[in-house]
Protein backbone atom coordinates (compact mmCIF):
# COMPACT_ATOMS: atom_id res chain seq x y z
CA UNK A 1 0.00 0.00 0.00
CA UNK A 2 1.25 3.48 -0.87
CA UNK A 3 0.30 6.90 0.41
CA UNK A 4 1.02 9.29 -2.40
CA UNK A 5 0.93 13.02 -2.96
CA UNK A 6 1.40 13.09 -6.71
CA UNK A 7 1.42 16.83 -7.19
CA UNK A 8 3.89 19.66 -6.89
CA UNK A 9 3.36 22.18 -4.17
CA UNK A 10 1.82 25.49 -5.23
CA UNK A 11 1.24 28.50 -3.02
CA UNK A 12 -2.38 29.50 -2.60
CA UNK A 13 -3.64 32.74 -1.14
CA UNK A 14 -5.12 31.14 1.97
CA UNK A 15 -2.15 29.02 3.01
CA UNK A 16 -0.30 29.67 6.26
CA UNK A 17 3.00 31.49 5.66
CA UNK A 18 5.10 29.04 7.67
CA UNK A 19 3.57 26.07 5.86
CA UNK A 20 4.12 27.74 2.47
CA UNK A 21 7.77 28.46 3.25
CA UNK A 22 8.34 24.92 4.51
CA UNK A 23 6.99 23.24 1.38
CA UNK A 24 8.51 25.75 -1.01
CA UNK A 25 11.93 24.96 0.46
CA UNK A 26 11.52 21.19 0.49
CA UNK A 27 9.15 19.99 -2.24
CA UNK A 28 10.80 19.80 -5.64
CA UNK A 29 9.24 16.61 -6.99
CA UNK A 30 6.21 14.39 -6.32
CA UNK A 31 6.33 12.68 -2.91
CA UNK A 32 5.51 8.99 -2.52
CA UNK A 33 5.49 7.24 0.86
CA UNK A 34 5.60 3.44 0.92
CA UNK A 35 3.88 1.52 3.68
CA UNK A 36 7.08 0.63 5.57
CA UNK A 37 8.10 4.29 5.68
CA UNK A 38 4.58 5.27 6.71
CA UNK A 39 4.70 2.86 9.66
CA UNK A 40 8.11 4.20 10.72
CA UNK A 41 6.91 7.80 10.54
CA UNK A 42 3.75 6.97 12.48
CA UNK A 43 5.80 5.51 15.32
CA UNK A 44 7.98 8.62 15.37
CA UNK A 45 4.84 10.71 15.81
CA UNK A 46 3.45 8.32 18.44
CA UNK A 47 6.56 8.76 20.61
CA UNK A 48 6.46 12.55 20.47
CA UNK A 49 2.75 13.33 20.22
CA UNK A 50 0.49 10.41 21.14
CA UNK A 51 2.41 9.65 24.34
CA UNK A 52 1.91 13.25 25.45
CA UNK A 53 -1.80 13.18 24.63
CA UNK A 54 -2.43 9.88 26.40
CA UNK A 55 -0.49 10.65 29.59
CA UNK A 56 -1.81 14.22 29.76
CA UNK A 57 -5.41 13.12 29.34
CA UNK A 58 -4.86 10.44 31.97
CA UNK A 59 -3.57 13.11 34.35
CA UNK A 60 -6.48 15.40 33.49
CA UNK A 61 -9.16 12.77 34.07
CA UNK A 62 -7.44 11.51 37.22
CA UNK A 63 -7.14 15.04 38.59
CA UNK A 64 -10.73 15.86 37.65
CA UNK A 65 -11.94 12.65 39.28
CA UNK A 66 -10.22 13.39 42.60
CA UNK A 67 -13.27 15.29 43.83
CA UNK A 68 -15.39 12.17 43.26
CA UNK A 69 -12.84 10.03 45.13
CA UNK A 70 -12.52 12.61 47.90
CA UNK A 71 -16.31 12.60 48.37
CA UNK A 72 -16.06 9.29 50.22
CA UNK A 73 -12.75 10.19 51.89
CA UNK A 74 -14.33 12.79 54.14
CA UNK A 75 -13.95 16.04 52.21
CA UNK A 76 -17.68 16.80 52.43
CA UNK A 77 -17.62 16.58 56.23
CA UNK A 78 -14.19 18.18 56.73
CA UNK A 79 -15.08 21.28 54.67
CA UNK A 80 -18.70 21.48 55.93
CA UNK A 81 -20.32 21.08 52.51
CA UNK A 82 -24.11 20.87 52.45
CA UNK A 83 -27.04 20.91 50.01
CA UNK A 84 -25.91 21.42 46.42
CA UNK A 85 -22.45 22.73 47.32
CA UNK A 86 -20.71 19.48 46.37
CA UNK A 87 -22.55 19.47 43.02
CA UNK A 88 -21.36 23.03 42.38
CA UNK A 89 -17.74 21.97 42.88
CA UNK A 90 -18.09 19.69 39.86
CA UNK A 91 -19.93 22.32 37.82
CA UNK A 92 -17.72 25.39 38.14
CA UNK A 93 -14.63 26.07 36.07
CA UNK A 94 -15.31 23.99 32.98
CA UNK A 95 -18.22 26.16 31.91
CA UNK A 96 -16.54 29.50 32.64
CA UNK A 97 -13.41 28.92 30.55
CA UNK A 98 -14.42 26.58 27.74
CA UNK A 99 -15.34 29.34 25.27
CA UNK A 100 -12.32 31.63 25.92
CA UNK A 101 -10.05 28.61 25.48
CA UNK A 102 -11.34 28.17 21.92
CA UNK A 103 -12.69 31.51 20.68
CA UNK A 104 -11.13 33.02 17.59
CA UNK A 105 -8.29 30.55 17.85
CA UNK A 106 -6.49 33.18 19.96
CA UNK A 107 -4.89 30.49 22.08
CA UNK A 108 -4.96 27.05 20.48
CA UNK A 109 -4.56 28.23 16.89
CA UNK A 110 -2.22 31.19 17.35
CA UNK A 111 0.08 30.13 20.19
CA UNK A 112 2.72 27.37 19.87
CA UNK A 113 0.50 24.50 20.94
CA UNK A 114 3.22 22.46 22.68
CA UNK A 115 4.27 25.38 24.88
CA UNK A 116 0.68 26.42 25.61
CA UNK A 117 -0.31 22.89 26.61
CA UNK A 118 2.76 22.43 28.83
CA UNK A 119 2.09 25.74 30.60
CA UNK A 120 -1.53 24.77 31.32
CA UNK A 121 -0.51 21.35 32.68
CA UNK A 122 2.01 22.91 35.09
CA UNK A 123 -0.63 25.41 36.19
CA UNK A 124 -3.36 22.91 36.93
CA UNK A 125 -0.94 20.66 38.80
CA UNK A 126 -0.07 23.48 41.18
CA UNK A 127 -3.73 24.43 41.60
CA UNK A 128 -4.66 20.81 42.32
CA UNK A 129 -2.04 20.60 45.06
CA UNK A 130 -3.43 23.80 46.60
CA UNK A 131 -6.79 22.07 47.07
CA UNK A 132 -5.30 20.33 50.11
CA UNK A 133 -5.20 23.61 52.07
CA UNK A 134 -8.87 24.47 51.48
CA UNK A 135 -11.04 24.51 54.61
CA UNK A 136 -14.48 25.48 53.29
CA UNK A 137 -16.73 25.78 50.25
CA UNK A 138 -15.37 29.22 49.29
CA UNK A 139 -11.80 27.96 49.05
CA UNK A 140 -12.81 24.83 47.16
CA UNK A 141 -14.90 26.76 44.63
CA UNK A 142 -11.93 29.01 43.82
CA UNK A 143 -9.45 26.19 43.20
CA UNK A 144 -11.99 24.07 41.30
CA UNK A 145 -12.75 27.03 39.02
CA UNK A 146 -9.04 27.64 38.37
CA UNK A 147 -8.57 23.93 37.74
CA UNK A 148 -11.38 23.88 35.19
CA UNK A 149 -9.97 26.96 33.46
CA UNK A 150 -6.65 25.22 32.90
CA UNK A 151 -7.81 21.66 32.21
CA UNK A 152 -10.28 22.50 29.45
CA UNK A 153 -7.42 23.00 27.00
CA UNK A 154 -7.00 19.23 26.66
CA UNK A 155 -9.78 18.01 24.39
CA UNK A 156 -9.76 20.84 21.80
CA UNK A 157 -5.94 20.86 21.74
CA UNK A 158 -5.80 17.11 21.22
CA UNK A 159 -8.32 17.15 18.37
CA UNK A 160 -6.22 19.91 16.81
CA UNK A 161 -3.05 17.83 17.25
CA UNK A 162 -4.68 14.69 15.86
CA UNK A 163 -5.57 16.45 12.59
CA UNK A 164 -2.09 18.01 12.41
CA UNK A 165 -0.13 14.77 12.84
CA UNK A 166 -2.42 11.87 11.84
CA UNK A 167 -4.33 10.71 8.78
CA UNK A 168 -8.10 10.60 8.82
CA UNK A 169 -8.08 6.80 9.09
CA UNK A 170 -5.84 7.01 12.16
CA UNK A 171 -7.68 9.79 13.95
CA UNK A 172 -10.45 7.63 15.41
CA UNK A 173 -8.01 5.31 17.17
CA UNK A 174 -5.81 8.24 18.23
CA UNK A 175 -8.76 10.07 19.77
CA UNK A 176 -9.88 6.79 21.28
CA UNK A 177 -6.42 6.19 22.77
CA UNK A 178 -6.38 9.39 24.79
CA UNK A 179 -10.11 9.32 25.57
CA UNK A 180 -9.75 5.78 26.94
CA UNK A 181 -7.93 7.33 29.87
CA UNK A 182 -11.40 8.11 31.26
CA UNK A 183 -11.62 4.39 31.94
CA UNK A 184 -8.00 3.78 32.86
CA UNK A 185 -8.06 6.54 35.48
CA UNK A 186 -10.99 4.74 37.13
CA UNK A 187 -8.79 1.66 37.47
CA UNK A 188 -5.70 3.49 38.72
CA UNK A 189 -7.74 6.00 40.71
CA UNK A 190 -9.53 3.20 42.52
CA UNK A 191 -6.24 1.47 43.42
CA UNK A 192 -4.64 4.76 44.41
CA UNK A 193 -7.59 5.71 46.60
CA UNK A 194 -7.56 2.26 48.18
CA UNK A 195 -3.87 2.60 48.99
CA UNK A 196 -4.16 6.09 50.43
CA UNK A 197 -7.17 5.08 52.49
CA UNK A 198 -4.94 2.60 54.35
CA UNK A 199 -2.82 5.45 55.74
CA UNK A 200 -3.93 6.12 59.29
CA UNK A 201 -3.05 8.58 62.09
CA UNK A 202 -1.25 11.04 59.80
CA UNK A 203 -1.32 14.83 60.15
CA UNK A 204 -2.96 15.25 56.73
CA UNK A 205 -6.38 13.86 55.87
CA UNK A 206 -6.47 11.14 53.19
CA UNK A 207 -8.07 13.45 50.66
CA UNK A 208 -5.39 16.09 51.32
CA UNK A 209 -2.66 13.53 50.60
CA UNK A 210 -4.46 12.59 47.37
CA UNK A 211 -4.64 16.17 46.07
CA UNK A 212 -1.05 17.01 47.04
CA UNK A 213 0.45 13.88 45.48
CA UNK A 214 -1.40 14.14 42.18
CA UNK A 215 -0.80 17.89 41.94
CA UNK A 216 2.97 17.59 42.26
CA UNK A 217 3.16 14.72 39.76
CA UNK A 218 1.06 16.65 37.24
CA UNK A 219 3.20 19.80 37.49
CA UNK A 220 6.35 17.73 36.86
CA UNK A 221 4.72 16.17 33.79
CA UNK A 222 3.91 19.65 32.48
CA UNK A 223 7.60 20.58 32.56
CA UNK A 224 8.36 17.46 30.50
CA UNK A 225 5.68 18.37 27.92
CA UNK A 226 7.19 21.85 27.52
CA UNK A 227 10.44 20.19 26.47
CA UNK A 228 9.18 17.12 24.56
CA UNK A 229 6.10 18.06 22.47
CA UNK A 230 6.82 19.73 19.08
CA UNK A 231 4.53 22.57 18.03
CA UNK A 232 4.19 21.31 14.43
CA UNK A 233 6.00 19.17 11.82
CA UNK A 234 7.77 22.34 10.68
CA UNK A 235 9.13 22.79 14.21
CA UNK A 236 9.91 19.13 14.83
CA UNK A 237 12.93 18.17 16.98
CA UNK A 238 16.39 18.44 15.45
CA UNK A 239 16.78 14.68 15.83
CA UNK A 240 14.32 14.31 12.92
CA UNK A 241 15.88 14.68 9.49
CA UNK A 242 14.54 17.34 7.08
CA UNK A 243 13.31 14.51 4.84
CA UNK A 244 11.31 12.91 7.67
CA UNK A 245 9.76 16.26 8.58
CA UNK A 246 8.58 16.64 4.99
CA UNK A 247 7.23 13.10 4.81
CA UNK A 248 5.37 13.50 8.12
CA UNK A 249 3.71 16.62 6.75
CA UNK A 250 2.90 14.91 3.44
CA UNK A 251 1.34 11.98 5.33
CA UNK A 252 -1.64 14.13 6.30
CA UNK A 253 -2.19 15.73 2.88
CA UNK A 254 -5.19 13.55 2.09
CA UNK A 255 -6.98 14.76 5.24
CA UNK A 256 -7.71 18.01 3.36
CA UNK A 257 -7.46 19.83 6.73
CA UNK A 258 -3.96 21.25 6.32
CA UNK A 259 -1.42 21.45 9.13
CA UNK A 260 -1.88 24.88 10.64
CA UNK A 261 -3.17 28.34 9.80
CA UNK A 262 -2.77 31.22 12.24
CA UNK A 263 -5.06 33.58 10.31
CA UNK A 264 -8.65 33.88 11.52
CA UNK A 265 -10.94 33.88 8.46
CA UNK A 266 -14.31 35.40 9.18
CA UNK A 267 -16.08 33.86 6.18
CA UNK A 268 -15.03 30.38 7.32
CA UNK A 269 -16.21 31.10 10.86
CA UNK A 270 -19.55 32.25 9.50
CA UNK A 271 -19.76 29.07 7.41
CA UNK A 272 -19.29 27.00 10.58
CA UNK A 273 -22.18 28.81 12.26
CA UNK A 274 -24.41 28.18 9.22
CA UNK A 275 -23.51 24.50 8.84
CA UNK A 276 -26.24 22.16 10.20
CA UNK A 277 -23.61 19.41 10.47
CA UNK A 278 -21.69 21.43 13.05
CA UNK A 279 -24.83 22.06 15.12
CA UNK A 280 -25.87 18.41 15.05
CA UNK A 281 -22.42 17.33 16.28
CA UNK A 282 -22.68 20.03 18.95
CA UNK A 283 -26.08 18.73 20.07
CA UNK A 284 -24.72 15.17 20.35
CA UNK A 285 -21.85 16.49 22.46
CA UNK A 286 -24.30 18.15 24.87
CA UNK A 287 -26.70 15.21 25.18
CA UNK A 288 -23.81 12.82 25.79
CA UNK A 289 -22.05 15.08 28.32
CA UNK A 290 -24.99 15.83 30.60
CA UNK A 291 -25.45 12.25 31.88
CA UNK A 292 -21.66 11.84 31.98
CA UNK A 293 -21.18 14.90 34.17
CA UNK A 294 -23.68 13.70 36.73
CA UNK A 295 -22.50 10.10 36.85
CA UNK A 296 -18.87 11.18 37.04
CA UNK A 297 -19.53 13.29 40.14
CA UNK A 298 -21.97 11.00 41.93
CA UNK A 299 -20.95 7.46 40.93
CA UNK A 300 -19.15 6.70 44.19
CA UNK A 301 -22.00 8.09 46.27
CA UNK A 302 -24.46 5.98 44.25
CA UNK A 303 -22.40 2.81 44.73
CA UNK A 304 -22.13 3.41 48.48
CA UNK A 305 -25.93 3.81 48.56
CA UNK A 306 -26.24 0.32 47.03
CA UNK A 307 -24.78 -1.05 50.25
CA UNK A 308 -21.16 -1.47 49.19
CA UNK A 309 -18.49 -0.40 51.67
CA UNK A 310 -16.12 2.45 50.92
CA UNK A 311 -13.25 0.06 50.17
CA UNK A 312 -15.47 -2.07 47.93
CA UNK A 313 -16.46 1.08 46.05
CA UNK A 314 -12.81 1.88 45.36
CA UNK A 315 -12.27 -1.60 43.93
CA UNK A 316 -15.50 -1.54 41.90
CA UNK A 317 -14.16 1.59 40.19
CA UNK A 318 -11.48 -0.63 38.62
CA UNK A 319 -14.15 -2.75 36.92
CA UNK A 320 -15.98 0.41 35.88
CA UNK A 321 -12.85 1.77 34.23
CA UNK A 322 -12.20 -1.49 32.42
CA UNK A 323 -15.74 -1.50 31.00
CA UNK A 324 -15.36 2.10 29.79
CA UNK A 325 -12.19 1.08 27.94
CA UNK A 326 -13.85 -2.00 26.42
CA UNK A 327 -16.73 0.13 25.12
CA UNK A 328 -14.36 2.72 23.76
CA UNK A 329 -11.76 0.57 22.04
CA UNK A 330 -14.36 -1.75 20.55
CA UNK A 331 -16.16 1.28 19.08
CA UNK A 332 -13.02 2.81 17.56
CA UNK A 333 -11.87 -0.56 16.20
CA UNK A 334 -15.23 -1.23 14.57
CA UNK A 335 -15.30 2.32 13.19
CA UNK A 336 -11.91 1.73 11.55
CA UNK A 337 -13.07 -1.59 10.07
CA UNK A 338 -16.51 -0.54 8.85
CA UNK A 339 -16.20 3.26 8.60
CA UNK A 340 -19.66 3.66 10.17
CA UNK A 341 -19.05 6.06 13.06
CA UNK A 342 -22.60 7.34 13.43
CA UNK A 343 -24.22 3.91 13.16
CA UNK A 344 -21.93 2.74 15.95
CA UNK A 345 -22.66 5.88 18.01
CA UNK A 346 -26.37 4.98 17.78
CA UNK A 347 -25.70 1.38 18.86
CA UNK A 348 -23.46 2.39 21.77
CA UNK A 349 -26.14 4.72 23.11
CA UNK A 350 -28.55 1.82 23.61
CA UNK A 351 -26.81 0.21 26.64
CA UNK A 352 -26.93 3.60 28.38
CA UNK A 353 -30.69 3.70 27.89
CA UNK A 354 -31.15 0.14 29.15
CA UNK A 355 -29.12 0.76 32.30
CA UNK A 356 -30.93 4.04 33.02
CA UNK A 357 -34.36 2.39 32.71
CA UNK A 358 -33.26 -0.21 35.28
CA UNK A 359 -32.21 2.55 37.67
CA UNK A 360 -35.61 4.20 37.33
CA UNK A 361 -37.66 1.03 37.77
CA UNK A 362 -35.72 -1.01 40.37
CA UNK A 363 -35.56 -0.04 44.02
CA UNK A 364 -32.26 -0.06 45.90
CA UNK A 365 -31.87 -2.86 48.45
CA UNK A 366 -29.56 -5.74 49.33
CA UNK A 367 -31.30 -8.09 46.86
CA UNK A 368 -31.06 -5.74 43.88
CA UNK A 369 -27.61 -4.19 44.35
CA UNK A 370 -25.83 -6.64 42.02
CA UNK A 371 -28.38 -6.09 39.26
CA UNK A 372 -28.16 -2.33 39.75
CA UNK A 373 -24.36 -2.54 39.58
CA UNK A 374 -24.60 -4.33 36.21
CA UNK A 375 -27.05 -1.66 35.01
CA UNK A 376 -24.58 1.00 36.16
CA UNK A 377 -21.82 -0.64 34.13
CA UNK A 378 -24.10 -0.65 31.07
CA UNK A 379 -24.27 3.14 31.36
CA UNK A 380 -20.55 3.53 30.61
CA UNK A 381 -20.95 3.68 26.82
CA UNK A 382 -20.73 7.48 26.87
CA UNK A 383 -16.98 7.37 26.13
CA UNK A 384 -17.51 5.43 22.92
CA UNK A 385 -20.14 7.90 21.70
CA UNK A 386 -17.94 10.88 22.58
CA UNK A 387 -14.96 9.53 20.65
CA UNK A 388 -17.02 8.67 17.59
CA UNK A 389 -18.56 12.14 17.65
CA UNK A 390 -15.11 13.79 17.92
CA UNK A 391 -13.88 11.71 15.00
CA UNK A 392 -16.79 12.96 12.88
CA UNK A 393 -16.06 16.54 13.96
CA UNK A 394 -12.36 16.33 13.06
CA UNK A 395 -13.34 16.01 9.39
CA UNK A 396 -14.44 19.67 9.28
CA UNK A 397 -11.69 21.21 7.15
CA UNK A 398 -9.92 24.57 7.35
CA UNK A 399 -8.39 25.57 10.64
CA UNK A 400 -10.78 28.44 11.32
CA UNK A 401 -13.90 26.37 10.68
CA UNK A 402 -12.48 23.42 12.58
CA UNK A 403 -11.70 25.47 15.68
CA UNK A 404 -15.08 27.23 15.58
CA UNK A 405 -16.72 23.81 15.33
CA UNK A 406 -14.49 22.60 18.18
CA UNK A 407 -15.48 25.64 20.23
CA UNK A 408 -19.18 24.89 19.85
CA UNK A 409 -18.73 21.18 20.54
CA UNK A 410 -16.63 21.71 23.65
CA UNK A 411 -18.84 24.51 24.94
CA UNK A 412 -21.73 22.05 24.63
CA UNK A 413 -19.61 19.44 26.40
CA UNK A 414 -18.82 21.93 29.18
CA UNK A 415 -22.44 23.01 29.58
CA UNK A 416 -23.56 19.38 29.69
CA UNK A 417 -20.93 18.53 32.30
CA UNK A 418 -21.91 21.63 34.27
CA UNK A 419 -25.64 20.86 34.26
CA UNK A 420 -25.17 17.12 34.82
CA UNK A 421 -24.35 17.27 38.56
CA UNK A 422 -27.17 19.77 39.15
CA UNK A 423 -29.89 17.31 38.11
CA UNK A 424 -28.78 15.10 41.01
CA UNK A 425 -30.64 16.88 43.80
CA UNK A 426 -29.67 16.19 47.40
CA UNK A 427 -33.32 15.59 48.37
CA UNK A 428 -33.63 12.88 45.66
CA UNK A 429 -30.91 10.62 47.07
CA UNK A 430 -30.16 7.76 47.05
CA UNK A 431 -32.10 6.80 43.86
CA UNK A 432 -32.10 10.20 42.07
CA UNK A 433 -35.13 9.23 39.97
CA UNK A 434 -35.60 12.68 38.41
CA UNK A 435 -31.95 12.77 37.37
CA UNK A 436 -32.23 9.48 35.50
CA UNK A 437 -35.47 10.57 33.82
CA UNK A 438 -33.56 13.60 32.54
CA UNK A 439 -30.90 11.21 31.23
CA UNK A 440 -33.52 9.22 29.28
CA UNK A 441 -34.72 12.43 27.63
CA UNK A 442 -31.13 13.32 26.68
CA UNK A 443 -30.54 9.90 25.14
CA UNK A 444 -33.72 10.19 23.10
CA UNK A 445 -32.59 13.53 21.68
CA UNK A 446 -29.14 12.06 21.06
CA UNK A 447 -30.47 9.14 19.00
CA UNK A 448 -32.57 11.55 16.93
CA UNK A 449 -29.59 13.85 16.29
CA UNK A 450 -27.35 10.92 15.30
CA UNK A 451 -29.96 9.67 12.82
CA UNK A 452 -30.48 13.10 11.24
CA UNK A 453 -26.72 13.69 11.00
CA UNK A 454 -26.18 10.32 9.38
CA UNK A 455 -28.83 10.97 6.73
CA UNK A 456 -27.45 14.46 6.08
CA UNK A 457 -23.85 13.31 5.56
CA UNK A 458 -24.93 10.48 3.29
CA UNK A 459 -26.86 12.97 1.16
CA UNK A 460 -23.96 15.45 1.02
CA UNK A 461 -21.53 12.74 -0.10
CA UNK A 462 -23.87 11.67 -2.88
CA UNK A 463 -24.34 15.26 -4.10
CA UNK A 464 -20.60 16.03 -4.01
CA UNK A 465 -19.67 12.95 -6.01
CA UNK A 466 -22.53 13.53 -8.43
CA UNK A 467 -21.18 17.04 -9.05
CA UNK A 468 -17.77 15.48 -9.88
CA UNK A 469 -19.35 12.85 -12.13
CA UNK A 470 -18.26 10.09 -9.67
CA UNK A 471 -20.86 7.40 -9.15
CA UNK A 472 -21.22 6.54 -5.44
CA UNK A 473 -21.42 2.83 -4.75
CA UNK A 474 -21.72 2.32 -0.98
CA UNK A 475 -24.18 3.18 1.75
CA UNK A 476 -22.00 6.15 2.70
CA UNK A 477 -22.19 7.60 -0.77
CA UNK A 478 -18.44 6.92 -1.11
CA UNK A 479 -16.19 4.83 -3.30
CA UNK A 480 -13.52 2.70 -1.69
CA UNK A 481 -11.01 3.40 -4.46
CA UNK A 482 -11.22 7.04 -5.45
CA UNK A 483 -8.29 8.76 -7.12
CA UNK A 484 -8.23 12.24 -5.65
CA UNK A 485 -5.29 14.57 -6.28
CA UNK A 486 -5.43 16.46 -2.94
CA UNK A 487 -3.91 19.47 -4.69
CA UNK A 488 -5.77 21.85 -2.36
CA UNK A 489 -5.02 19.95 0.84
CA UNK A 490 -2.93 22.72 2.45
CA UNK A 491 -4.88 25.68 1.03
CA UNK A 492 -7.00 26.02 4.19
CA UNK A 493 -10.35 25.49 2.47
CA UNK A 494 -13.50 24.35 4.22
CA UNK A 495 -15.43 21.22 3.32
CA UNK A 496 -17.86 23.43 1.39
CA UNK A 497 -15.03 25.04 -0.60
CA UNK A 498 -12.82 22.01 -1.30
CA UNK A 499 -14.26 19.61 -3.86
CA UNK A 500 -11.80 16.88 -2.79
CA UNK A 501 -13.14 16.76 0.75
CA UNK A 502 -15.43 13.95 1.87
Amino acid sequence: MFISANCFFTVAAGIDAEVAQFFAANVHEPVVIDEATNVRLRWMVHKRVLVVMVVTYFAQTLDKGTINTASIMGIIKDTNLHGQQYAWLTTCGTLFWEFPTNRKVLLIQRLPIGKYLGFCICGWGLVLAMTAVCKNFAGLIVVRTLLGMLETVCQPAFVYLSTMWYTREEQGLVIGAFYSMNGFQQCVGGLLAYGISQIQHQSLKNWQILFTLLGILTACWGLFVLWWLPDSPMRAPKSWSPEDRLLIAERVRKNETGIQNREFKMHQAWEAFKDPTVWLITLISFTNALPTGGLGAFSNLILVAFGFTTLQTYLLAIAQGSIIMIFLFSATYLAKIYNQKLVLAFIYTLPNIAGTIVFICVKTNAQTKVGLLIAFYCMQGFGAVAVLNLAVMSNNVSRTKQVIASSLVFIAWAVGNAIGPQVFRANDSPRYIRAFIAHIVMYGVQLTAITVLRLRLMRLNVLKRRAQAIEPSTANGELKEEHISHKQAFDDLTDWENKDCE
